[in-house]
């Protein structure tokens, strides 16, 4: 008998292993659910009445909500599919597998119970990392916990209680209103204010290089002061720059694992001068810590300023010096100041311009001041203001959604079973998109009128985990009373100076979301000086 070809043995032998392998495979996989059938069976859990899937894989859901960003719709879309599916359903997006939900008891799970069962998840990593590294909101574990200790310095009582530290800038912002009755963007002059959030510094410029405003001072310690009317045009440009950045950002999270197929190259253009931008203002701060520590002479203005205050960079580079670890934390803080408190005041004085009624008693808490720039304690006691700074952000909050994945098997306490109300099994690796948006404005919680603007509502409501406008949990927002104290000195400041506001724009309030949520439009109104 001939022996057989060594091709054919080869072969055989090559077709075994894999035939082996795939059995180790299946029983492996076959193990794995046999344990989280009973890691599910043990918790009670069950699955959500609705799974769902638009088009092939789940790919026509995707699409759905790439079309409705560009078309200003896409928390309303998301909103319209809990009404469809209910307050909790699956989906299939692609090659995720995720868990819509808008009930405050699976979030507060998400966020705070079970905080070390869930992370950022890949896809929102791999979303942001071209623009903003691993900054402390694209970061977890210890990455995450260094980051926010660096941060924390910024948020002490004694930085949030100085209301002295916002006047200059917002004195500046007062002098761009018109007095003549024209019509005047406000949306635009609070984000060219750019303080939110922040300490506001001292300022050290050159006469070569100018940057961005009052947030890249705490951030670079320097300012680009876009509120004088000369603004640079290599402030406007990186302004510009950051935007788009912001917007290719939007897209590629909502594309999930089909980001690798977007190509635009405006966006590419805009996420390398951003880095490159800020790359500068961190050169600065290395050189500056590598002569400190070698006991050269260093430049006396950046060495009063960092001898009398915090400034990030410079801060940040007595930890490292690695650049690109320190762009990556500015760019991310450069974010969330320059986006949450400027949100917050253009959607407030958007609704102040449509509800006169609401003006006059606001205005009224603020004349009790008799001119007095106010205080913190002043402001803090400023309860009708505090009301609608609250149903500003309810009805449109900054980020009105957010994402974790599962790092472990694990479980939402509801949402489950035919009423709704038993757990439901989350496996490793499986996603979980919380809708701010959408749980605002439950009626169940809200009221009928939940659609509504109205302050008032206010007065006696305490929603707990169904209201989150600066998420919660250990990584809820460490600047939010900063952010709202700004907010209130400034709404005071203008009301102080203006008696009245008209609206000037006729559309409705509509969404423009990137990774925040502002007004398209903006705030058009036009301001009638106050008489003295």
């Amino acid at each position: 008998m001939a022996p057989l070809p060594f091709s054919l043995i080869q072969d055989s032998f090559y077709g075994l292993i894999a035939g082996v392998v795939i059995f180790i495979f299946s029983v492996l996989k076959a193990i794995q659910g046999f344990q989280r059938w009973k890691f599910s069976r043990r918790h009670g859990c069950q699955a959500p009445v609705h799974s769902v899937s638009h088009g092939l894989f789940g790919i026509g859901m995707i699409l759905e909500m790439v079309n409705a960003g560009r078309e200003h719709n896409f928390v309303e879309l998301v909103r319209s599919w809990h009404r469809s599916y209910g307050d909790t359903f699956k989906a299939r997006l692609a090659t995720r597998n995720v868990i819509f939900t808008v009930e405050p008891r699976n979030i507060q799970a998400v966020l705070a119970l079970k905080f070390k069962d869930f992370g950022l998840g890949e896809i929102r990593k791999a979303a942001v990392r071209p623009v903003f590294g691993e900054g402390i909101f694209t970061v977890d574990g210890s990455k995450w916990e260094h980051s926010r200790a660096l941060l924390r310095p910024n948020f002490s009582r004694a930085q949030i209680t100085d209301t002295k530290i916002y006047e200059s800038h917002v004195a500046a912002l007062l002098r761009l209103i018109p007095r003549d009755g024209s019509t005047v963007q406000l949306q635009d002059l609070f984000f060219r204010q750019v303080i939110v959030v922040f300490d506001v510094f001292s300022i050290y410029l050159t006469n070569s290089f100018k940057t961005l405003d009052t947030a890249s001072e705490f951030l670079f310690g320097e300012s680009v002061h876009s509120l004088r009317e000369e603004t640079s045009a290599e402030a406007a440009s990186f302004a510009k720059n950051f935007n788009v950045a912001q917007e290719g950002t939007a897209i590629r999270f909502r594309l999930g694992p089909l980001m690798k197929f977007y190509r635009n190259k405006e966006y590419t253009k805009a996420t390398i001068e951003v880095r490159d931008f800020v790359g500068r203002f961190v050169q600065k701060a290395i050189d500056y810590r590598i002569a400190v520590n070698k006991g050269e002479k260093v430049d006396p203005e950046i060495k009063k300023l960092t001898d009398n205050q915090y400034i990030f960079a410079y801060e940040l580079s007595k930890q490292t010096l690695d650049k690109k670890e320190i762009t990556d934390q500015l760019l991310s803080i450069l974010l969330a100041g320059r986006d949450t408190t400027a949100n917050l005041l253009g959607t407030t004085f958007f609704m102040l311009a449509r509800r006169p009624d609401i003006w006059k008693r606001l205005r009224a808490e603020v004349l009790a001041l008799d001119g007095r720039k106010p205080s913190f304690e002043e402001l803090r006691a400023m309860t009708y203001m505090s009301w609608i700074f609250n149903e500003s952000l309810r009805l449109y909050p900054i980020v009105p959604f957010n994402l974790r994945c599962a790092l472990k098997d694990t479980f939402l306490p509801v949402g489950g079973g035919p009423d709704g109300k038993s757990p439901v099994f989350v496996p490793k690796g499986d996603e979980v998109i919380y809708n701010i948006y959408t749980m605002q404005r439950d009626t169940e919680i809200y009221g009928a009128d939940a659609d509504e603007y109205r302050p008032e509502r206010w007065e006696n409501l305490r929603p707990g985990w169904a209201y989150l406008p600066f998420n919660g949990g250990p990584r809820i927002c460490i600047g939010q009373q900063f952010a709202l104290t700004e907010a209130g000195y400034t709404t005071v400041r203008i009301m102080q100076e203006f008696e009245r506001i008209e609206n000037r724009d006729s559309s409705p309030w509509i969404e423009e979301y990137q990774l925040t949520m502002s007004n398209a439009n903006g705030t058009l109104v036009s301001m009638t000086p106050a008489q003295n």
